[in-house]
């Protein structure tokens, strides 16, 4: 079992084939499980046209490839696509994407041709168009797959703020786990399929027989801690103000 109300930040990691894109597809009813259930506000998921609509007016992911999700060939219109779909006034989208466009830093492309945009460009879109709906619920599968470290470091930004700031549920799997450990507050740890392990991104990362047992490396900031004694720091940030605070004393 996986309860997404443990916190507004949550990890879902494990190697490849451990089932956390099937299981990110189960999430948000694109596959339909064929044992257990999906509980939406405390009640299994319904499968039908009309509630899957509404249901995803409160949960939307965002794929490893944004061309699993980009369908129009100019970036507004793509963003707007979702809204549209729902009805939306137009006065009401063109708000919204320009905000949603303002939070992913991609306003300076928002009238190019989609395949003229980088990889990196059109995974901002992508998560341009999820924001834009305003979901409650957001899942990122691999959300920096493939990118830079410029770019890298906007998603990351970009996560937080969300959870943070807008107080949205934000899950997200990946391989980076600098990124998780980062981004996260709570981790399930997944192997073929089975959860076994779960706890506050601190604790996990601490369990070096877990993370070998799937295939996972620590996160950087861990290894400091273990290796050379530092107090365990949840950011970079923290990190640098220690050492300020030692060399001023």
């Amino acid at each position: 079992s996986i309860d997404l109300s443990k916190s507004k930040s949550i990890g879902i990691i494990g190697s490849n084939g451990a089932g956390k894109s099937t299981l990110f597809l189960n999430f948000t009813g694109v596959l339909k499980p064929k044992s257990g259930q999906i509980l939406f506000r405390g009640k299994p998921l319904s499968y039908n046209k009309p509630s899957l609509r509404e249901f995803r007016k409160e949960v939307g992911i965002v794929f490893q490839d944004p061309e699993r999700q980009i369908f129009f060939s100019n970036v507004y219109d793509d963003i707007a696509f979702g809204l549209r779909n729902l009805g939306v006034s137009e006065d009401e989208i063109k708000i919204r994407v320009e905000d949603a466009l303002k939070r992913v830093e991609a306003v300076e492309f928002s009238n190019k041709p989609v395949h003229f945009l980088s990889h990196g460009q059109k995974k901002r879109v992508a998560i341009a168009g999820v924001i834009s709906m305003d979901n409650k619920v957001l899942f990122f599968d691999e959300p920096t797959a493939g990118l830079d470290p410029l770019v890298t470091k906007s998603v990351e930004d970009i996560l937080l703020s969300l959870s943070n700031k807008q107080e949205k549920t934000v899950v997200v799997s990946s391989h980076d786990m600098d990124l998780i450990y980062n981004v996260c507050e709570y981790v399930y740890v997944l192997n073929q399929g089975q959860i076994i392990g779960e706890g506050k991104v601190e604790d996990i990362f601490l369990k070096k027989d877990l993370l070998k047992s799937s295939g996972l490396n620590e996160p950087w900031l861990v290894k400091i801690h273990k290796n050379l004694g530092y107090p365990l720091f949840k950011n970079e940030s923290e990190l640098y103000e220690y050492h300020k605070r030692r060399g001023n004393e």
